[in-house]
Formats: structure tokens, C-alpha cells, sequence
């Protein structure tokens, strides 16, 4: 990042100078970002820093084609560099992750997700059905064939990891579009370990025999045995669908090998390109040749344009991640994880599963008697960014929560080391036993107000202002 922003520094002073011309307050906003995103201690696991070519790459003319379709069969002419783009950014894809196809469309996780559901849909429920009715296209079907395979479609079943044990909305769940395409069951994990019981999992997907297992979490603090995974899909029938959005970027550094890379074992695999890949807000699949046909419908099938300048960004960021030096980041990613982890530990702090082996670590603040809501809240007020998540069987629920999730990509790609994730991990535990619940009209702890002891803030921003300046974000950038 280093060399290029030194570069770069001019053209953003300019750029912002231009759009400031037409609408000042979009400047300041972008302006008034990086300020903020400098000037705080970015623990949120689902964020990152993209590099300055990444970002560069997605303010140009590519944004103005419409390309619906794929490489070489578009429904618009002249969309032959938007070919050069897409077909760039899959073979970067394909060569990263080692997997027999990748679509990089989609516009984000949720859309990657949505376009691997409808494509094993449409390979497991309406290519055998139009097959045995003799149709090229669901155009050739009648009235009451279409009407049943629509039934057919809305009768299949997805099994996922459940919300409170680290799971995602789009595994199934009702407030997600995935909840009202299928009838869900969820997993969970042990209630002692925190770690997901395969054996259970085996029996429940016996008795519920979905057409899709779903692997991958948001929120789960260890690795995922995706071989296990497979058998268990394999002996139920099932379609083994990874959402690797949260740690592709520990499998494309290697940091993920064998039974824990999922590419090998799923048929499908989707994802996000920022996170942990770092890289720009986005999505793609991965999937086998089997269900390869399928994928590639996700425009119209789920996708409208794809968003070429977008992709042409996942082709810069897929090739940095094809550098020696990205397995290094990856790798200290997971090696700061379990510093954070360690030094929470060590001071007390009950973590969900005791600990981490990726990239994420997730507290369970009860202890300190507090909310998620209250905790994330007074630490943003200390200029420590995190977000409350649920923990297993929360008796919060949902929105207020009993859990802080915490990340160390976005900080790992600023060059904290383990010495300053333990220095990180201070800082949040001198927050929460410095914070307190304030008294609801019922009389009981209330479940979003909150004060800190005085001073405690400050000296927390001043912390990690020594912390942050260290480690400088784009040095060599000014604008």
C-alpha cells in the first residue's frame, strides 16, 4: 500500500476535487471516511482495507455497460471489454482457489448465495423435470406442468447452522428470502463445547432430509472439517453448498488446507470478495462442472448487469491474492486471532467456544452485565468499531444481543502483530468493566442505555490513536 499511495495521492485530490464541483457533500463524505476509518481501531470481522489498485480500478468507464449474460453471449452489443474483464477475473478465481469453474457476477454475498440456491435448483429439481416431460426450456411446459414444478420448488429443504451458533440469514432463515424459498431445519453446536457435533448433525440430516446442507458461517469461532460436511450431504442425498464468504481469504493464503478448504469437497461454493479476501464489495461462485450450466444462468435468473467496473476490481484483488505475500497476511490473520484470543482470555473475558482457530473471535459480555447492544455502543464510543452478535441459546435475542464479535483481518492489513492485538485486547476489557447498564423504568438493568466511568473513553481514543499511528492507513496519501 505503501508505494502506490504516494502515487495515487494527486489523482484523489483531484477526483475529489471534481466531484466536489457538483455535490460537496459527497466529497466530504468520502473525505470525512477515510478520516474515520484512519483514526479507529476497525475490529468488525466482516470489513477490510481494499489496496489502492482495487479501489482505483472501480472508478471508470466500465461502469457505464450494460452486459447481462456471460462471455461471449451477451444480450448487448459492443461488450467485449467487459468480456476481457470477466473472463480475467474468473480465471484469476478458478487459479486461486483451485476450483473447476468460477462466475464472478454477483453483486454481493447475498446475491452469490441467491444464485447457488436457484442453480441447484435448477440443476436437482427442473433440469430432471423438463427432461421427463420432453421440454427444451420451462417456456415449453403447460400451464399446469409449470404450476406443479413451482410447487416443486417451493416444497425442497435447506439445513444450515442456526443464527445463535454463527450461522447467516441467508442459510434459511425467515427474515431472508432464503427462509420463504425453502422449509429450513437448523444445526447447532454443543452446548458445553460451542463446537458443532457432526454426529448430531448426521442424525438430524437423516431425519430431515434436505436437498441442501449448507456449511459456512458469520459468527463461528473454528475451523469446519468440509470432508465431514461432504459425507454427510453424500449420505442423505443433499447438495453441499459452503458460504465462504467470512474466511476465503484464509483459504486463498492457505491458511485453510485439506478437510478444512471447502473447494474440494462442496459443489458449490459462494462468497464475498472483501472480508477477509480483501478486495471490493462483491460476490462470486465456485462450483463443479456438474453444476457449472447452472451457475452461469445467474443473469437473468437471479442477477441483472453484471457491474463491470466491480469485476474488473475481483480480478486485481484475486491476482494480489495469487501473490507469495498474501499468504503472509492470511497467516497473520489467524495468528493475531488467537493473540486478540488470548489476551481477552487472560483478562478475564468468557469467549463462545474458548478461544478461536480463524480469523474471528466472538465475547460473550454477560459477564460484564451487559448488553451487545450496550457493549458495542460504549466501545464505538471509545473509538473501538465492532458489532454485537448473538451467542448460542441468547437470551437477548437478535437485536440487543449477549455478544460481541470482533475480527482481526482489517487491523492484520494495517500491520498490527500480536503484541498490538494484545494491547487491542486491553483496551476492550478496560471498556466493558468500565461500562454499566443504566436502570430501566421496570427497575431492572436496562438492555440499551448505558454510562463509562468517566475519562475511560478518552484515554481509550488517546490508546489507540498511539496504536493506529504506528500503523498507518494508506501512508503517504493526503488529500
Amino acid at each position: 500500500m505503501a508505494d502506490s499511495a504516494s502515487t495515487v495521492s494527486q489523482i484523489y485530490a483531484q477526483t475529489l476535487g471534481v466531484i466536489e464541483s457538483v455535490e460537496p457533500r459527497i466529497a466530504g463524505a468520502i473525505r470525512s471516511e477515510l478520516s474515520d476509518q484512519r483514526g479507529s481501531l476497525k475490529l468488525i470481522a466482516s470489513e477490510n482495507y481494499a489496496s489502492l489498485p482495487v479501489l482505483l480500478t472501480m472508478g471508470n468507464w466500465l461502469s457505464d455497460k450494460y452486459a447481462e449474460g456471460t462471455v461471449g453471449h451477451r444480450f448487448y452489443a459492443g461488450c467485449q471489454n467487459v468480456d476481457t474483464v470477466e473472463a480475467v477475473a474468473a480465471e484469476h478465481a478458478r487459479e486461486l482457489f483451485g476450483a473447476e469453474y468460477a462466475y464472478v457476477q454477483p453483486h454481493s454475498g447475498i446475491d452469490a448465495n441467491l444464485v447457488a440456491y436457484w442453480a441447484i435448483l435448477a440443476h436437482r429439481i427442473e433440469s430432471p423435470t423438463l427432461e421427463r416431460l420432453g421440454a427444451k426450456t420451462v417456456n415449453d411446459l403447460s400451464e399446469d406442468d409449470w404450476e406443479a414444478l413451482r410447487a416443486t420448488f417451493n416444497a425442497q429443504r435447506v439445513m444450515g447452522m442456526s443464527l445463535d451458533a454463527g450461522g447467516h440469514l441467508t442459510h434459511g432463515f425467515r427474515h431472508n428470502i432464503s427462509g420463504k424459498m425453502f422449509r429450513q431445519h437448523s444445526y447447532g453446536t454443543n452446548p458445553e463445547t460451542g463446537l458443532i457435533d457432526y454426529d448430531k448433525l448426521l442424525a438430524d440430516a437423516r431425519e430431515f432430509k434436505p436437498l441442501i446442507l449448507v456449511a459456512g458461517y458469520s459468527a463461528y469461532p473454528r475451523r469446519v472439517n468440509f470432508a465431514k460436511m461432504r459425507e454427510i450431504a453424500d449420505e442423505v442425498g443433499a447438495t453441499l453448498f459452503v458460504d465462504m464468504a467470512h474466511f476465503a481469504g484464509l483459504v486463498a493464503g492457505k491458511v485453510f488446507t485439506g478437510e478444512e478448504n471447502p473447494v474440494p469437497y462442496a459443489h458449490v461454493v459462494a462468497s464475498t470478495t472483501h472480508k477477509s479476501l480483501r478486495g471490493p464489495r462483491g460476490g462470486f461462485v465456485l462450483a463443479t462442472s456438474e453444476y457449472a450450466p447452472s451457475v452461469d444462468r445467474g443473469c437473468p435468473m437471479v442477477l441483472g448487469g453484471p457491474l463491470s467496473h466491480v469485476m474488473a476490481a475481483k480480478a486485481v484483488a484475486f491476482a494480489e491474492a495469487r501473490q507469495a505475500s498474501f499468504q503472509d497476511y492470511a497467516q497473520a490473520v489467524a495468528d493475531n486471532a488467537q493473540a486478540l484470543a488470548e489476551g481477552l482470555l487472560s483478562r478475564g473475558v468468557k469467549l463462545v467456544t474458548g478461544g478461536t482457530d480463524n480469523h474471528l473471535v466472538l465475547l460473550d459480555v454477560s459477564s460484564f452485565g451487559l448488553t451487545g447492544r450496550q457493549a458495542e455502543s460504549a466501545l464505538l464510543d471509545s473509538g473501538v468499531v465492532t458489532n454485537r452478535n448473538s451467542v448460542p441459546n441468547d437470551p437477548n435475542g437478535a437485536w440487543y444481543t449477549s455478544g460481541v464479535r470482533i475480527g482481526t483481518p482489517a487491523l492484520t492489513s494495517r500491520g498490527f502483530g500480536p503484541a498490538e492485538f494484545d494491547r487491542v485486547a486491553d483496551l476492550i476489557t478496560t471498556v466493558l468493566r468500565s461500562t454499566s447498564p443504566v436502570t430501566a423504568s421496570t427497575g431492572a438493568p436496562g438492555k440499551a442505555k448505558y454510562t463509562i466511568a468517566d475519562g475511560v473513553a478518552d484515554r481509550t481514543h488517546a490508546a489507540a490513536a498511539e496504536l493506529l499511528a504506528g500503523n498507518p492507513l494508506y501512508p503517504g496519501l493526503e488529500l
